[in-house]
């Protein structure tokens, strides 16, 4: 199986003008990431501009832009990142589970839940960024973070014997992180009230159960 790749750069014109690699450029970006979510979190997305994300962290507009030429810049930098620490974060938790012989059912429940977590529910900043990530976010980005995803599925479960539960194939990846994230995505950008209910959990479980047990 092929090393998973790292999510696609964004598009140039909207892509950070210069990666902050001191500590002090560090610290510019974060300063300007949390002025942003505050702008969000107290004055809502149709306040949100360089403008007010600069007056926010105390910066002039010129350093803002040193970094970023647009908000959208901001926004899928900070999209980006939140990605990124999610997937690492479930890598992480899938190499875990492989090592320690963990029922394969209760894994993909478990990721099952965490994705709902991280790309569909929480607080007020956190759902604005998520929505907005679902809209304006490149197909391409989180196709691959969820290729990325599904193929460490594959391995994790290789790396076992997984009784009650077949080898995904090339198709069944395909098949499933659209028709797991298209579900998601949907229930998102329609603000649907099944978010972070056990219904709407156990119906993904049903959906990715049945396409990974061996009777399928």
């Amino acid at each position: 199986m092929s090393t998973p790749k790292s999510p696609a750069t964004p598009n140039a014109p909207s892509a950070m003008r210069k990666r902050p690699m001191q500590a002090r450029a560090q610290h510019t970006v974060e300063t300007i990431f949390e002025a942003t979510a505050q702008v969000l979190d107290e004055e809502g997305e149709a306040a949100l501009t360089t403008n007010r994300i600069a007056k926010k962290a105390g910066f002039s507009i010129g350093t803002l832009y040193q970094y970023f030429p647009t908000k959208e810049a901001i926004l899928l930098a900070m999209i980006a990142r939140e990605r990124r620490r999610v997937m690492d974060e479930q890598n992480e938790f899938l190499a875990r589970a492989a090592d320690e012989g963990a029922d394969p059912e209760r894994v993909i429940r478990e990721r099952i839940r965490m994705l709902i977590e991280a790309f569909g529910s929480g607080g007020r900043v956190k759902r604005s960024l998520i929505k907005m990530a679902w809209q304006m976010d490149h197909h391409e980005n989180i196709m691959q973070a969820m290729r990325e995803a599904a193929e460490h599925i594959a391995v994790a479960m290789s790396r076992r014997d997984a009784p009650g539960m077949r080898p995904p194939t090339t198709a069944t990846v395909f098949v499933l992180t659209r028709a797991f994230m298209g579900t998601l995505r949907s229930a998102v950008l329609e603000d649907s009230p099944l978010l972070g209910t056990p219904e709407f959990e156990d119906e993904l479980y049903r959906l990715c159960w049945g396409l990974l047990r061996a009777d399928a």
